[in-house]
């Protein structure tokens, strides 16, 4: 009788050495999403031998951390295809461990030079954190956690006399970057070295155009 074989498959990833530098790879998003909002998009590496390609091995160039909306998918507002981008998503974009955690493989591991923290305007959790801090009506359970997260930005908005939605989703998507400087030694580390650059963008739902929010000299 032959001995069973352990089934399991195995989740060991090798370090990957990205070629390309932040500036770069937003080029890159830059030239997807105008093929997206002309109607010229590619869709590259969707096929049977890109999907071959990547059965042992990942080498996104960008992660993209953004709003759970059906409306912003990532993938397809930059024109992108299997193993293009990690792709991390939280209604509001909001941060906690388990994001952290995310970005902070995919920078210590997979190394990408990128982290794009991508807001759209109209956002619903930013909308509802706004109406809270209005009416001092809470929503209830787990909800109520995001809307405590974004709860800072808003009110940064607010101090600055910046009332509008959309105003507060351009300074949600730009604090989100900071914070995640500060909350995360790992990732703080390499863009000190620059190895990776952190940016907000926002997302324009009508035009289909994504937005840089953040100094361009981060990248």
């Amino acid at each position: 009788m032959s001995p069973i074989r352990d089934a399991r498959p195995s989740y060991k990833v090798s370090r990957v050495t990205n070629s390309i530098s932040p500036a770069q790879a937003w080029q890159r998003l830059l030239e997807g999403n105008e093929r997206f909002v002309s109607g010229d998009a590619q869709h590259p590496n969707q096929g049977a031998s890109r999907r071959r390609e990547l059965m042992d091995t990942q080498n996104p160039f960008a992660v993209i951390f953004g709003c759970s909306d059906s409306r912003l998918a990532a993938e397809i507002i930059f024109d992108l295809g299997l193993g293009d981008a990690f792709v991390v998503r939280t209604a509001g974009h909001v941060l906690d461990d388990a994001v952290l955690g995310s970005l902070e493989y995919s920078v210590s591991v997979l190394n990408v030079p990128l982290i794009v923290v991508l807001g759209h305007d109209n956002c619903g959790a930013v909308t509802a954190t706004k109406e809270a801090l209005e009416t001092g009506e809470m929503p209830q359970r787990f909800i109520r956690d995001l809307v405590e997260r974004i709860t800072p930005s808003v009110l940064t908005s607010q101090r600055n006399g910046r009332t509008e939605i959309n105003d507060m989703v351009v300074d949600h998507a730009r604090l989100t970057a900071e914070r995640l400087l500060e909350s995360s030694p790992v990732i703080a580390a390499a863009v000190h070295n620059s190895s990776t650059a952190v940016v907000g963008v926002a997302y324009r739902l009508a035009e289909g155009r994504a937005q840089l929010v953040t100094d361009p000299a981060l990248l």
